[in-house]
């Protein structure tokens, strides 16, 4: 991430150590149910990770739309793209973690408000990737049929760019509506008597999802070596000298 300057990747590489103190939390935590910092933090590093992964991912499909200077087939102006997206996940993290909070009391009304303050989080946060992936899809098909004079660069690959977002995303949608239907069923629900169903639903899926991403999306962004790149200054990407319109050399 460092040595290709993404730095877009900040927050998904944040997500990736919020997961990585969550569960450090819990484990330590299993055999201390009682001790309410062990249980505040598992609670709420593990349950705003995603937000975090997902700030990354929103921000890739505005730089890949101008990279490919195919603002022309974006369903949202470009210029309020990222903007939206952000802000709608930066709303929805906050959200989840104000009601992870709430949760680390021992009053059953409480913790039933921070339960509900939680579901109203993951549910924003279903319908910001339901409407990334429809935006998407929409530029994917466009670009396809009317693609432009940069999308026919090998290097770019911009359509295995797209199936890392749509993989990505369908992990993340997958494991929130998982955790949708965790805290529906309450504290006595059968998903929070049990420990399996958080590290199949969550951890393994977000694991995963992190996999696709550090190995599929920076490595196809520099692919070609022994070429001259440059720095493209709308998108933020390091390409091929003769891909970029508004480049600048990176040394």
């Amino acid at each position: 991430m460092i040595r290709t300057r993404l730095w877009f990747c900040v927050p998904f590489t944040l997500g990736g150590l919020f997961e990585l103190i969550g569960y450090i939390g819990r484990a330590a935590g299993h055999n201390h149910p009682e001790n309410l910092i062990l249980y505040i933090i598992q609670s709420i590093f593990v349950l705003v990770a995603p937000a975090l992964f997902a700030a990354s991912i929103y921000m890739t499909l505005g730089r890949l739309i101008r990279v490919t200077h195919a603002e022309a087939h974006s369903a949202i102006r470009v210029t309020w793209l990222t903007k939206l997206f952000v802000c709608g996940d930066v709303l929805s993290f906050f959200v989840q973690g104000g009601g992870g909070g709430i949760l680390g009391t021992s009053d059953p009304d409480k913790v039933k408000l921070g339960q509900n303050v939680i579901l109203g989080g993951l549910f924003l946060q279903i319908l910001l990737f339901s409407l990334f992936v429809l935006v998407s899809i929409i530029f994917h098909i466009r670009l396809r049929k009317q693609p432009t004079q940069e999308s026919y660069a090998p290097e770019l690959k911009w359509e295995k760019m797209l199936m890392v977002l749509y993989a990505v995303s369908g992990l993340i949608m997958t494991r929130n509506i998982f955790r949708v239907v965790e805290y529906t069923g309450g504290q006595d629900g059968p998903l929070l008597k049990v420990e399996w169903p958080i590290y199949v639903f969550d951890a393994l899926l977000m694991a995963g999802m992190m996999a696709i991403w550090f190995t599929g999306y920076p490595t196809l962004i520099r692919a070609g070596q022994g070429k001259s790149f440059v720095k493209d200054t709308e998108s933020g990407m390091q390409l091929p000298e003769h891909v970029s319109r508004t480049g600048v050399a990176v040394k």
